[in-house]
């Protein structure tokens, strides 16, 4: 069975410790990790009963706290470490095509005139420029705290992947507001 990313979240979150499925999704959020895997509670909860279906986490007990509802607390299996282990070593091995929208709308863009791509394009780039903040401010708490960087090294990697894409943006956008590339729907 292939791990999806959520699995991998999941089973790497228990290989920290053993805990409830909503205390999982507490931390993704607090981790900022809904930026990199896409996760609501009942996704977590499925993907944790799908792990536990299949060997890879089991249930640890249950708890209640307060007038709570009654939660199960899972632990990762060796048989979960072992795939947890050999699904991020295979994805850092093999790239995989992620079919991004954003690649497919530049495909398609010459559908539209110039100067509403470029307006566009503008609105993307207002957009990237809160995400670096957000990421530049997340490092600079992650430090403060002395929280080891390879536990936050995926920000970096984030930070430069959208530099680069906000400049290949302003180039593009400079290259079609000069004319030096040809457009099926000029400027007015």
């Amino acid at each position: 069975m292939t791990l999806s990313p959520l699995a991998i979240s999941a089973l790497a979150l228990l290989n920290e410790r053993s805990m409830h499925p909503y205390e999982m999704y507490q931390l993704l959020l607090e981790r900022h990790e809904d930026r990199i895997v896409r996760v609501t509670p009942g996704s977590l909860y499925r993907t944790v009963d799908r792990l536990t279906a299949d060997g890879m986490a089991e249930a640890t007990g249950t708890g209640r706290e307060g007038n709570r509802p009654e939660r199960t607390t899972y632990a990762i299996t060796d048989t979960g470490r072992t795939a947890l282990v050999s699904r991020i070593r295979e994805i850092l091995r093999e790239p995989v095509n992620e079919f991004p929208t954003f690649a497919l709308a530049l495909a398609e863009a010459h559908n539209a005139p110039a100067s509403a791509v470029c307006a566009d394009l503008r609105d993307h780039l207002k957009v990237i420029e809160r995400e670096l903040s957000d990421i530049d401010c997340l490092v600079d708490k992650a430090r403060a705290r002395e929280v080891a960087e390879a536990y936050w090294i995926t920000a970096d990697y984030i930070r430069h992947m959208t530099v680069a894409q906000q400049d290949w943006i302003n180039g593009f956008i400079t290259r079609l507001e000069k004319g030096d590339l040809p457009w099926p729907h000029p400027q007015p």
